[in-house]
């Protein structure tokens, strides 16, 4: 079955609205987890302006499922995952004004860098995961860097898949068949949703984890959290 782990992001980005601390991003985790989600995901960026690098240590101390950190390896970014130590880090190409994840790694132009960069994470025990477009170059790149898995960015195929094109699945469905082959687990993120999650699941072999954020928070202020993280989960049960 494939985990559903939860970006927390917009909850901190709530909370940090009010200069405050409600809603508390760590109760809220274990209330995320508590109701059934099998991950906890966090995107710290430079200028902290939703997630908290505190909150990255606050969150360590409490996560009783898998705790998975994304973001640009930036000296900082590395320091705090090291230190921190999660289940998994996600390594995504953004630049430090980026609103939101935009595309996936070159993995033939950053090869030595990755590869350089996984080589430490991995030293200290923590899965890798590097983010990709469905393109099979990259995927192949990716495993030539010593990456664990692959994260699939879904936001091209969201799109197409609102408009009625389902044939969008094709490279996604492609891309795992090859990551598959060369021994890369596969995650997927990124606009996926209540509407194209089961869909996107169906079509996707060796899915291991699904990180699930704008989406599901916004779909929760009309359903409830509760409802909705198992709602995700009845889809994910194929």
């Amino acid at each position: 079955m494939t985990k559903l782990s939860v970006n927390v992001n917009k909850i901190a980005t709530l909370r940090n609205s009010r200069g405050a601390d409600f809603p508390n991003v760590v109760k809220v985790s274990t209330d995320i987890e508590a109701f059934g989600a099998e991950g906890i995901t966090i995107h710290p960026r430079p200028d902290e302006r939703h997630i908290r690098y505190k909150d990255a240590y606050d969150l360590k101390k409490i996560v009783t499922t898998e705790f998975n950190i994304e973001g640009n390896p930036i000296k900082k970014f590395m320091d705090l995952v090291l230190d921190v130590n999660p289940t998994q880090v996600t390594l995504v190409p953004d630049g430090v004004d980026a609103v939101t994840s935009n595309a996936g790694w070159d993995t033939i132009t950053n090869k030595s860098f990755l590869q350089e960069i996984i080589s430490e994470f991995k030293s200290k025990g923590i899965r890798t995961s590097i983010f990709v477009d469905p393109d099979l170059k990259m995927i192949e790149g990716a495993a030539e860097t010593g990456a664990d898995r692959v994260e699939l960015y879904t936001e091209d195929f969201a799109t197409q898949y609102s408009l009625g094109n389902k044939e969008a699945i094709k490279p996604y469905t492609n891309g795992a068949v090859l990551a598959t082959k060369l021994g890369l687990g596969i995650n997927a993120g990124h606009d996926l949703s209540l509407d194209n999650i089961k869909f996107f699941a169906e079509n996707i072999p060796n899915l291991k984890e699904v990180s699930i954020g704008h989406a599901l928070i916004t779909e929760s202020l009309y359903l409830g959290l509760e409802n909705v993280i198992n709602m995700y989960k009845h889809r994910l049960k194929l």
